[in-house]
Formats: C-alpha cells, structure tokens, sequence
C-alpha cells in the first residue's frame, strides 16, 4: 500500500510539472490554477488506473494451475466512470493442482478449496473447502470442523465455470 501512495504522489507531481510547462509554453497566459488541475487530474487517472488494473495484477500472480471460476463487478455513484465500464471487485479461484478425487458410492466427488479475492483498502482473501458430485453436479460447502453444511447444498449447471474447472 505504501508503494501506491509513492506512486500516486509521483503521478500528481509528473502531471503538475506537464501543468507547469504547459503554462510556461504558452507564455504564463493559461491561469494559476492549470498546475494543481494538472495534478489531480494526474492523481485520478492513476487511481482509475489502479483500479481497473487490479483484477489482472491478481490473476498474474496466481499459479498456472489456478482457473478464475467467477467474478463481480461494480457501479458506484462516486465513480462514475464504472457506469460506463463496470470495475471488477472480487473474483473466485479454484487450484486445479488441488483437487482431490473421491470414489463414494459409484458416483465421483472432487474435494477442492475455492479462494475469494475481494478488493478493499487492504486485499482480503478467503479460502473454503468444497466437495463437488460430478455425476449430480450437486455443489457442498465443508464446516471448519470437517462436516458438511448440506443447508448450503447447491444444483450447478453443466454450463457453470466451477463445475467444468473441477469435473472436466
């Protein structure tokens, strides 16, 4: 976090000083107040930058193996650009490197972990245990303490990202 506060520093001064050439280029007739415009609008473009960058700079860190299953975008009021090209706000992985196979029954169960990366002020990430029928395709969510939670059982599609990452 403290190497984007550098850098968006950087951006505002680098933007200020095009403000201030500008402003000399046209012999001090462009107003004052051209040199900090320049530089908040400087600090703003880096920061949608930022932002919109932040979904690709995660999934460049993630190991070859790891297939992004699910995301979600958002629109916000104070951002209005995102109304034009929605922002990415969290994403969910599974680590095909992972998964376990289980024979239950004649019918074929894969045990795997589901990461959740949600952009914040600060990266959250949460990892849960699944099991997946995929002869059912019926989708269960594992308790920290190993049992199941079948209140949360869940029918997937053939279609579903996470069913074809985990079974095909």
């Amino acid at each position: 976090m403290i190497w984007h506060l550098f850098a968006l520093a950087a951006a505002g001064l680098g933007a200020a000083g095009f403000g201030f050439l500008l402003r000399a280029a046209s012999g001090r007739k462009l107003p004052t107040w051209i040199v900090p415009a320049c530089a908040g609008l400087g600090m703003l473009t880096y920061q949608i930058y930022f932002e919109y960058y932040w979904f690709e700079h995660k999934q460049s860190q993630l190991p070859e193996s790891s297939v992004v299953v699910s995301s979600e975008t958002q629109q916000a009021i104070w951002r209005p650009w995102t109304y034009l090209l929605p922002m990415t706000i969290s994403f969910s992985v599974v680590d095909r490197s992972n998964l376990n196979e289980i024979e239950m029954d004649g019918n074929r169960i894969k045990r795997f972990i589901l990461y959740r990366f949600r952009k914040e002020y600060v990266d959250l990430v949460s990892h849960h245990i699944h099991l997946l029928n995929c002869d059912t395709r019926e989708l269960v969510p594992e308790a920290d303490d190993g049992t199941l939670r079948t209140g949360m059982i869940r029918t997937l599609d053939e279609s579903d990202p996470l069913y074809l990452a985990v079974c095909r």
